[in-house]
């Protein structure tokens, strides 16, 4: 993405949340709960991660990016591509994009990232239609 900012990386409260589950301390129960809406998102939005699941070792991650943001309306909440964040990037102000992890097996999940998109100018959020290039003429 090109104008990513305002980036938070979880990976310090994954490393902990891991050590914990690993130790015994935290049972994979209070961890492995994603939901039957985030599994259909990462089988159908979602891109392959980068690495196995830390917990059951059986499946690659897959990662799902949900948006959100005043002027997304009723696209706030959703889960969406990489394409379809970087169409969004050009033609919405500012939105957040939260980056989750999930395993389709197990059913980890955790935070990755957060990140702040959009053009960054309040005045351009919706590109002009014709006509309204054609009257400014």
């Amino acid at each position: 993405m090109r104008n990513q900012r305002q980036v938070v990386d979880y990976a310090l409260q994954r490393r902990s949340l891991l050590k914990g589950v690993h130790s015994g301390r935290v049972g994979t129960y209070d961890v492995c709960d994603a939901g039957p809406y985030l599994l259909r998102a990462a089988k159908f939005h979602g891109r392959p991660g980068e690495q196995d699941c830390p917990v059951c070792h059986r499946e690659e991650l897959t990662l799902v990016s949900w948006v959100y943001g005043e002027e997304l309306k009723h696209v706030a909440g959703s889960a969406k591509t990489p394409d379809e964040l970087v169409r969004m990037d050009g033609h919405f102000a500012e939105f957040t994009v939260y980056e989750v992890e999930v395993c389709r097996s197990c059913h980890w999940n955790h935070l990755v990232r957060s990140y702040v998109l959009g053009t960054g100018d309040p005045g351009s959020t919706r590109p002009r239609t014709r006509s309204q290039r054609t009257a400014g003429q």
